[in-house]
């Protein structure tokens, strides 16, 4: 699977046909009162149907993001009191979508309401107006997020019998908003359903890679001599028994989680849910990510040292020198932030995936990527002995440092040349990235062979077979990305380095030569129109990960580009920071509802949709499905 770190696509949303307007929105929603005439004091079940058109679906009240859960509120009305809500059993599977299980309801869905008439309400006729926000989505696509309402009446007669509150069907479980859920509910109602978990399905494999990276930033020169020094600190100390000694190393991890949980929480309030947005396409998010990245890599190598202010330090380690909890709770402060010198790239590039899916992905982040650092404490607290085990720092720990630091020069590069790509300076065009890539990955490989005399590698130190190997690696990848220099395709590491230009596309055969038009809808309409063939419109971005990959290893295949070369073909920008950029992505979402890159549409020469795609895909026959479709 592809490695999404400069974009994760996080919302998958299309519309199938423009007009007739109700395809706009396949969900039909109704309001029915029982009884539909009641006294002051008593209480009514409003039963709220969704009827949803074919495989459309929306998601439970309790259903984590991604997706967006539906919300059900009831109206203002001094009639009435406070709504209580109740959903069935939704139907739990895996979403293509957004590639999780979640919660869903199709076909015809019945929530109910039971709602309190308020015994000073004043006799006479009242409109009940249930209020619901969904995500519509079926088994290929999504609509953006509507806010719907239905009504029905309700005739207040104080004569009216008052009958017992009405009962809720076996199978519904009450939906509790956050601000109640610690309340106890009313007698005779049924449960409410428990707060969706924080580490629900699909936040798994993101969970695992946050924990590997923390484990690899153990084997960091800042954090891997430490290990030994912290752990006798707590082993050794006078009066403690080792049952202590434990406490005390699983209260030192925690002052690391801590540390990280709370930069997870600054991501989510600088960059909120439109992470994505901003971390693909934005050119100051993008610069000061690659001024960052440069810092630390060059860091790295040696240029200089990023240290936290002494005076911070040395109040910190004041403190943890008193003992108890706290001390120890500073004391794992401390050290996270004298470490940060290496820990750092981690933490920015795990950081940078996690906002794109905006939620509480950079606060789990951080979290499983501080339990993975700081686990070797804590099980070196419980096995002292694996202590003798371990290997001894040495020159192996500065070959990391090293070359990591070019390894993050070349990610910093990523963030410059989207910068370029967006505001279309045209510098850093793809012979010129790949010639920098070309150097950056060569230089670790020469430098692990013994060739570059950097911190170390000595002049007569013996080469290992581990060193030979990796050092080989990094040679072999960087001799790979010449032919990409002259045209050639690259695979999937064409998704992230510049596209080729027109001429060295058509030369090479990158997308097999098909002649493309930029920003041009009314000439290629027109064009389409008089040729009589049909329009295939490419929402795409110059910073979109997927876009490039699309283009470079799905319409480039055989059975594709011969399909394509039928149609008039048409790329529409809409991540750029001009004008033009600006009225493609209008465009997109008032014909589509959508701006969500990359999105794919056919349309006949009147301008007639006549299918759409959404997102990327490696499925080859599952888009010429979408291609070969006839128009109806």
């Amino acid at each position: 699977m592809k490695l999404r770190i400069l974009v994760l696509v996080a919302v998958w949303a299309a519309c199938g046909q423009p007009a007739p307007a109700q395809k706009l929105d396949p969900i039909r929603w109704k309001l029915e009162l029982e009884p539909s005439t009641a006294a002051p004091g008593s209480e009514i079940l409003a039963k709220l149907t969704a009827t949803m058109e074919g495989d459309w679906h929306v998601y439970s009240l309790t259903t984590p993001r991604p997706p967006i859960a539906t919300t059900i509120t009831l109206a203002e009305n001094p009639a009435l009191g406070e709504a209580r809500i109740y959903q069935p059993k939704p139907t739990r599977k895996m979403d293509p979508n957004f590639g999780s299980e979640t919660e869903t309801f199709g076909g015809v869905t019945v929530f109910l309401l039971r709602i309190p008439v308020r015994s000073e309400a004043a006799a006479g006729e009242v409109e009940v107006t249930a209020q619901v926000r969904y995500q519509a989505c079926d088994e290929k696509m999504c609509l953006p997020p509507v806010r719907r309402s239905a009504s029905a009446k309700l005739r207040i007669d104080p004569a009216a019998a008052i009958h017992a509150p009405p009962a809720i069907p076996a199978g519904y479980v009450q939906f509790e908003p956050a601000a109640r859920r610690s309340e106890t509910p009313p007698a005779g109602a049924p449960p409410g359903p428990a707060p969706a978990s924080a580490g629900a399905p699909g936040f798994g494999p993101f969970l695992a890679l946050a924990f590997g990276f923390g484990l690899a930033a153990i084997f960091t020169p800042c954090v891997f001599p430490m290990i030994p020094i912290t752990m006798s600190f707590f082993l050794n100390r006078e009066t403690a028994s080792r049952a202590q000694s434990v406490f005390h190393a699983a209260l030192f991890a925690l002052g690391i989680i801590v540390l990280f949980t709370a930069l997870g929480l600054a991501a989510t309030a600088l960059l909120g849910p439109f992470g994505v947005v901003l971390i693909g396409s934005n050119p100051w998010v993008n610069g000061f990510i690659a001024v960052v990245f440069t810092a630390f890599a060059l860091s790295l190598l040696g240029a200089f040292e990023i240290t936290i202010p002494s005076s911070v330090l040395t109040k910190l380690d004041r403190a943890s020198q008193g003992g108890g909890v706290l001390g120890t709770l500073l004391m794992g402060l401390t050290f996270s932030l004298t470490s940060f010198a290496c820990i750092g790239p981690f933490v920015g590039t795990l950081l940078a995936a996690s906002v794109q899916s905006g939620g509480l992905r950079p606060v789990l982040g951080m979290v499983a990527f501080a339990a993975g650092l700081a686990s070797p404490f804590f099980l070196l607290a419980l096995f002292p002995s694996l202590l003798r085990r371990m290997p001894r720092s040495g020159g192996w720990l500065a070959r990391i440092k090293v070359v990591l630091g070019f390894v993050i020069l070349a990610a910093a590069l990523k963030y410059l040349s989207n910068i370029d790509q967006v505001l279309q300076w045209n510098f850093l065009t793809r012979e010129r990235f790949l010639s920098a890539w070309v150097v950056l990955f060569a230089l670790p490989g020469l430098y692990l062979l013994g060739f570059l005399r950097l911190e170390g590698v000595k002049a007569d130190e013996k080469l290992g077979i581990p060193r030979l190997l990796i050092g080989s690696l990094f040679l072999i990848f960087s001799i790979s990305l010449i032919p990409g220099m002259f045209g050639a395709r690259l695979g999937e590491v064409d998704a992230y380095v510049p596209p080729p230009a027109a001429a060295s596309s058509v030369r090479a055969g990158e997308s097999a030569g098909l002649p493309w038009m930029k920003n041009q809808f009314e000439e290629a309409l027109a064009q389409a129109q008089r040729e009589n063939k049909l329009l295939f419109v490419s929402f795409t971005g110059y910073a979109c990960t997927n876009c490039h990959w699309m283009k470079a290893n799905m319409f480039s295949r055989p059975e594709i580009a011969a399909v394509l070369k039928d149609f008039v073909l048409l790329e529409l920008y809409t991540d750029g920071a001009d004008e033009v950029s600006q009225r493609n992505q209008r465009f997109q979402q008032e014909r589509f509802a959508t701006i969500a890159i990359p999105y794919y549409a056919l349309m006949d020469g009147g301008g007639k949709v006549i299918a759409t795609f959404a997102g990327a895909t490696r499925d080859a026959s599952q888009f010429l499905a979408f291609l070969t479709r006839q128009p109806a």
